[in-house]
């Protein structure tokens, strides 16, 4: 379908695929682009507070989780060649119901994700330049990377390389900062580690705040499957990309659970206040009188880099969609730069509604935006796993010789795996601070599958 889209337009760039001009190291940045974020360097100090030092054990928890999506993920990119995203894996797996659902929820997921990062960075520049409004900025900011987005892929991947590549080594460094303190070779009293258990203990919330914990941790670590779709530009094959999802995701799953760790160890886990960096706090204790601009200057780096990977996320979304006949069939005309530009632009408009609901109705249009799409992920992987586990019963039968990567420890693994996301759902449910996060994604769920009862009905 989405050829004969192409063969019809007569627009440049119509005749063609995407480029395959995306190095490895492009894709695992764009990766790293699109997870880490504000969610990190600010929204850590959340669970901190809410659990204490044991918040590295949620971090762990929740990676973990993430991880063995993310295996799951890999098996399938290397037994089905030709079938390229997750959403097709849904759609093969379980069905069309699945890879429609799975699309556009996580089209949904990331266009929310961009108007956040937007209003995030815009807050970060207000306080520098205070005569312009948040939502003046929060626009500019939006339409500067929507034209990078419509760059061609190779440009765009050098940009968010570089882009992405300054938080990782701000991450690393402030490990090692903090390291070095932690282990007293900086600090001028010894080493700190003693404030992981001299503040009412290092679960001061009890072992149940650990697990309830994971729901509160686990949407910052979602998004290692990015290079399944970042893979349709890339060079690399397929094997590659299948490494690289389970590399990046352990890799982020290191950095997060060291970088929480460092924080708790170098600073009381009471000190730390809720909206506030903890990781500026962090280097405040450490003797840097700077931090607060060193952190704000980090965080509005690493959102810029979350806003362009989100633009460039949702477009090749709305892309794959179209592909298969769930989306409007312009979107998979490319431009003369060889990328879906009808799709990046389609994912700004709504993600520009999504702002000025900020403006215009924070209290409902947008609140309800950002809380419908807090256990979105979670949905979206159970889908996976379910797909997963019907094409392993299948290829075992048919050509278990095109399993060249397995999930570990199949059917169990996998069975764990979802048995610890429904968990989670089940623990925001009973949660005051989360039961209308889990209710409203289901709203928005229900809504996309009477979208495509509807289109299979007008199909008819």
């Amino acid at each position: 379908m989405a050829k004969a889209a192409l063969a019809e337009a007569g627009e440049p760039g119509a005749g063609h695929g995407l480029s395959r001009s995306l190095k490895s190291r492009h894709v695992s940045m764009i990766t790293f682009g699109g997870i880490i974020g504000a969610g990190l360097f600010v929204g850590s100090s959340t669970a901190i507070s809410a659990i204490g030092p044991a918040a590295v054990l949620s971090y762990a928890l929740a990676g973990f989780l993430v991880m063995l999506v993310m295996r799951m993920i890999s098996e399938m990119a290397m037994a089905l060649p030709g079938v390229q995203t997750f959403p097709d894996f849904a759609r093969v797996g379980v069905g069309e119901w699945a890879g429609f659902l799975v699309g556009w929820l996580y089209w949904y997921f990331w266009v929310v994700v961009i108007a956040v990062e937007a209003i995030a960075g815009a807050k970060i520049i207000n306080g520098w330049f205070p005569q312009f409004e948040v939502w003046q900025i929060g626009v500019t900011l939006m339409a500067l990377l929507t034209g990078v987005n419509l760059m061609s892929a190779k440009s765009y991947g050098e940009f968010e390389f570089w882009f992405a590549s300054t938080k990782v080594i701000a991450i690393i460094a402030f490990i090692l900062v903090a390291g070095a303190y932690a282990f007293g070779l900086t600090s001028p009293n010894g080493p700190t580690f003693a404030n992981l258990t001299t503040h009412g203990g290092f679960a001061p919330a009890g072992i149940a705040a650990i697990f309830a914990g994971v729901a509160t941790t686990i949407f910052s670590l979602c998004g290692a499957e990015i290079a399944t779709l970042a893979a349709a530009e890339s060079e690399e094959g397929a094997r590659t990309i299948a490494r690289m999802t389970i590399s990046v995701s352990v890799r982020i799953l290191v950095f997060f659970v060291l970088s929480i760790l460092m924080i708790v160890s170098v600073v009381p886990w009471n000190d730390i206040q809720v909206g506030v960096s903890p990781f500026a706090h962090a280097l405040r204790v450490m003797g840097y009188p700077s931090a607060d601009l060193i952190m704000n200057a980090i965080v509005l780096v690493a959102v810029l880099s979350c806003l362009n990977s989100g633009i460039y996320i949702t477009s090749r979304a709305m892309f794959g969609l179209a592909q298969n006949g769930d989306a409007p069939q312009s979107c998979v005309v490319l431009s003369r730069s060889r990328v879906p530009a009808r799709a990046i632009i389609i994912a700004s408009l709504f993600s520009y509604g999504a702002l000025a609901a900020s403006v215009l109705a924070p209290d409902r249009v947008f609140n309800f935006l950002v809380t419908s799409s807090g256990a979105i992920m979670l949905f979206i992987y159970l889908i996976i796993a379910l797909a997963q586990l019907r094409l392993r019963a299948r290829l075992e039968l048919e050509n278990p010789a095109a399993l060249a990567i397995r999930m570990w420890l199949y059917p169990y693994a996998t069975w764990a795996t979802i048995g610890g996301m429904l968990a989670v759902l089940a623990l925001m449910g009973f949660s005051e601070a989360h039961a209308s996060e889990l209710w409203a994604s289901v709203l928005v769920t229900l809504g996309f599958l009477i979208a495509y009862a509807v289109k299979r009905q007008l199909a008819r």
